[in-house]
């Protein structure tokens, strides 16, 4: 596991192959981060499946109201919700979309952004200032490159439990 600097802004995400250590970015899109702790927090991503993970591109994840592997996992409407928070205004930056980041998934409108996230598989530039960057992968992307492929993958992963590292 990576070296964790400040245990209040990194997540600790367990998938099937291992835990993935993300290094949330507050200072850079405050309310992304405290979002993602607070869904965290309230187990809202544990059992939530990857329903759309292109190879080459990204694993997007973070449905907490379709997706729940236990709960409602609906695979033609996974995707399409978000949590019971009102959406997030976009939090854009110079960060780039660089391999490992993650980034706000939302609809069409810039300020759509709720619980959905995806993590990039490789640098996606042309993504750069549309999409809020708020969080790196800054170990086990090993785990997130093994994640199933598909839209949605025909037997999805999940992230098992997603926590807050001063929490564990």
């Amino acid at each position: 596991m990576a070296q964790i600097k400040d245990p209040e802004n990194t997540i600790i995400m367990t998938l099937k192959g291992g835990d993935v250590t993300i290094e949330l970015l507050p200072d850079v899109a405050p309310k992304h981060a405290a979002r993602m702790k607070e869904l965290a927090r309230a187990g809202k991503y544990d059992n939530v499946a990857f329903h759309r993970v292109i190879d080459g591109f990204m694993a997007q994840t973070g449905d907490v109201q379709h997706a729940n592997m236990e709960q409602n996992y609906t695979p033609g409407r996974a995707g399409t919700g978000g949590s019971d928070l009102p959406d997030l205004p976009a939090e854009f930056s110079k960060l780039p979309h660089d391999r490992g980041t993650l980034g706000a998934a939302r609809s069409s409108s810039p300020n759509s952004a709720n619980s959905q996230f995806f993590i990039n598989f490789k640098d996606n530039h042309f993504l750069n200032g549309q999409y809020t960057v708020y969080g790196r992968v800054i170990s086990g992307m090993e785990h997130v490159d093994a994640i199933q492929r598909g839209e949605p993958p025909a037997n999805p992963d999940r992230m098992i439990a997603v926590k807050v590292a001063a929490d564990v």
